[in-house]
């Protein structure tokens, strides 16, 4: 990036973004004009997306610090940070929990998007506009049985995010909480260890969100004029109520 560039075009950072609703995101916010650093662990597919968007692709790996200390290194200007590296593992119940997935989903989830999000906050207020969202779920919001390792760690960020929200109350950053409910990524395929019927089966019968729609609202949120903060905003397909309630016709 070019000095002249960083003093007039709006760079948006975007975790996560190797596929899914990171990937979907840094495609919406490219083209509403943004400079757009794509970071995740898997660099050949944000080396692909980085020349489909014309943006700049670097590895990241939210649960080291040293990893997000150099990406933050190499930023000339923040405007937005879309906070959306996590994920889920597994469903156990919390007699049988895995302790290991545990740890995995609260270093990614919470502690992940605790140290892109202190790396990149003086950026963000520098920009005088600046813009944190952050990709929850529904699961920051409710519980559901054999999930307690996901939707506790959820809680968490999302606790983290509103929490922020007030302690930058006067700076000039807005913070925006996206909460989805089932969306088909590869989430479900995470989850599941690679099992690919079984993460078929999640959204068999029914019409999940895309991560299109996801990224849609991202790009919206980033769109309002600096005094409208969206706070947090739910969105669901038509076919699912809540976490436990949902219609499949197939």
């Amino acid at each position: 990036m070019t000095s002249s560039s960083a003093s007039t075009r709006k760079t948006a950072v975007v975790t996560g973004a190797s596929s899914g609703i990171g990937a979907a995101a840094a495609r919406a916010l490219a083209r509403d004009g943004y400079e757009v650093v794509i970071g995740a662990r898997r660099v050949d597919r944000l080396t692909e997306l980085a020349e489909q968007i014309g943006g700049r692709a670097m590895y990241l790996d939210v649960t080291d610090a040293a990893s997000v200390e150099r990406f933050a290194a190499t930023l000339e200007r923040v405007d937005v940070l879309v906070n959306n590296a996590g994920g889920a593992k597994g469903l156990a119940t919390v007699s049988e929990a895995n302790l290991d997935d545990w740890r995995w989903m609260w270093e990614t989830n919470v502690v992940g998007t605790l140290r892109i999000t202190k790396a990149l906050l003086p950026a963000l207020i520098a920009s005088g506009d600046g813009l944190i969202v952050t990709i929850t779920s529904i699961a920051a919001l409710e519980v559901y049985d054999n999930g307690a390792g996901y939707t506790s760690a959820k809680h968490a960020q999302g606790v983290l995010h509103r929490t922020l929200r007030g302690e930058l109350l006067g700076s000039p950053v807005r913070l925006t909480e996206i909460c989805p409910g089932m969306v088909e990524t590869e989430f479900s395929l995470v989850r599941f260890d690679g099992d690919t019927d079984r993460a078929d089966q999640v959204y068999q019968g029914l019409t999940p969100l895309t991560a299109d729609d996801v990224a849609e609202v991202i790009a919206f949120a980033a769109s309002r004029p600096p005094h409208v903060n969206l706070d947090q905003i739910v969105l669901k397909p038509r076919d699912q109520a809540d976490a436990r309630r949902n219609v499949r016709t197939g």
